[in-house]
């Protein structure tokens, strides 16, 4: 054999491995990918095929401990009922056991679609069970959470989804979101993954260890948290209706051409201060956690400061809020994050409104105004006041009767007043008022 066909029998073989090698590699990717599709679990830190990703379409912040749960609800399930802002093609939960003070056996959860708004029962063939690790149960730590594995499930755009939970055993107190405006269930019993939700007599208005759901989505650019107290909680809504300000931007973000495909996060906090713990860890303390460390996080809308007045110890000082306000900043800008910033709302005719303490809201808003707090600004106290009174009382049609928080249409109106394109990076600018 020559040296010029020895070199031509060696390439040849080569290539016949590289074909053999590639038809090996191709066959292990189609059978990956076919897994994928299939909706077997992953854990919690891998990685979506494809161009999808993990976003959050839904959160609660953790507020306390529920208040004659000592003993946490053994041998309970507890069906939370949630409202997605964005959809996916598959969903992930998180579960806190912030404030017990024992570890919290999970032993069998699920995640279902709601047959329809508000109700426990699921839609036809939509349960499944939620693992983690791989495994149908989990030990939460006492002062930690955990995230549930990858859930195969269609999740809807703007819909109802069921979270339930069963503990068998005493916990400790149940870490909880008071106040939610949604009802939620319990049933005596292991009902984890009843698709009829016949056994779910029990009802409340809090969220139970739940604290976020995630979806894999293709679409969405990210997400944009709002982070406040019960005007952003959505406190005096309408039960069960979804009309929080943050539920209206987020229909807009659905509905408006041009508008960022993010998913919305409510972090209000009924009775949340900035400076002070009370309601709800401090906003300084719990911005990491429930707002600039979320999946996906974009941008932040602030509207947080007024109980800081209207409570005790009744902040005096202006200049604090706002030194406050811009270390929220600081927080969200640490993570690349566009932070914008409501103005305080009008409270007068409220009990707790003084000449004083309306001086030190106009202090706040006049900063705000200036630019000299956040990337951008939204003048929600413009877009809900009165005509007269001097400006510090809330229009009739938006006030909700107790002249602190808004009603549904005050709510839509602050839905409305938020301008979508601040959210993007440029100029800090005030959001122009919509009709």
């Amino acid at each position: 054999m020559t040296r010029r066909h020895g070199y031509t029998l060696l390439a040849a073989l080569a290539a016949v491995v590289v074909l053999i090698s590639c038809g090996i590699f191709a066959l292990t990717g189609l059978v990956g990918d076919g897994s994928a599709r299939a909706g077997q679990h992953g854990g919690a830190g891998s990685v979506p095929a494809g161009s999808e990703r993990w976003i959050g379409t839904w959160a609660a912040s953790p507020v306390g401990p529920e208040p004659r749960t000592a003993g946490g609800l053994a041998g309970h399930s507890v069906r939370n009922v949630v409202h997605t802002s964005i959809g996916g093609t598959s969903a992930r939960i998180t579960l806190s056991n912030r404030f017990g003070d024992r570890p919290l056996l999970i032993s069998h959860a699920s995640v279902a679609v709601a047959a329809q708004q508000g109700a426990p029962a699921a839609a036809p063939g939509t349960m499944r069970q939620v693992t983690f690790g791989g495994k149908p149960s989990v030990t939460v730590p006492a002062g930690g959470s955990v995230v549930g594995d990858r859930t195969a499930l269609r999740v809807p755009y703007d819909g109802d989804l069921l979270v339930t939970t069963y503990s068998p055993q005493p916990s400790g107190s149940v870490t909880y979101h008071p106040h939610a405006q949604q009802t939620g269930y319990s049933a005596l019993g292991d009902h984890t993954e009843d698709v009829s939700g016949a056994g779910y007599r029990t009802r409340t208005n809090n969220w139970r260890y739940l604290t976020g759901v995630d979806v894999l989505n293709a679409d969405a650019e990210g997400a944009v948290v709002m982070f406040g107290d019960s005007i952003t909680d959505g406190m005096t809504s309408t039960v069960d209706a979804n009309r929080r300000w943050p539920d209206v931007f987020a229909d807009r973000l659905r509905a408006e051409p041009g508008a960022p495909r993010y998913g919305v996060l409510n972090q209000g906090i009924s009775g949340n201060r900035l400076l002070t713990d009370g309601r709800g860890p401090r906003g300084l303390s719990r911005f990491e956690a429930d707002a600039a460390g979320r999946p996906g996080v974009k941008a932040v809308v602030v509207l947080l400061g007024i109980n800081d007045i209207i409570a005790p110890p009744h902040e005096r000082d202006a200049g604090r809020i706002v030194a406050g306000l811009r270390e929220l900043v600081r927080q969200g800008h640490a993570r690349g994050q566009r932070v914008i910033g409501g103005t305080l709302l009008p409270f007068g005719g409220h009990p707790a409104w003084t000449w004083e303490r309306e001086a030190v809201r106009g202090a706040v808003n006049a900063e705000i105004r200036a630019g000299r707090v956040f990337d951008a600004v939204v003048d929600f106290d413009r877009a809900v006041r009165g005509e007269g009174a001097e400006g510090v009382r809330m229009a009739a049609v938006y006030d909700s009767g107790d002249h602190l928080h808004p009603s549904d249409a005050g709510y839509r109106r602050m839905g409305l007043t938020l301008d979508w394109r601040t959210l993007r990076a440029g100029r800090p600018e005030a959001s122009p008022l919509r009709s």
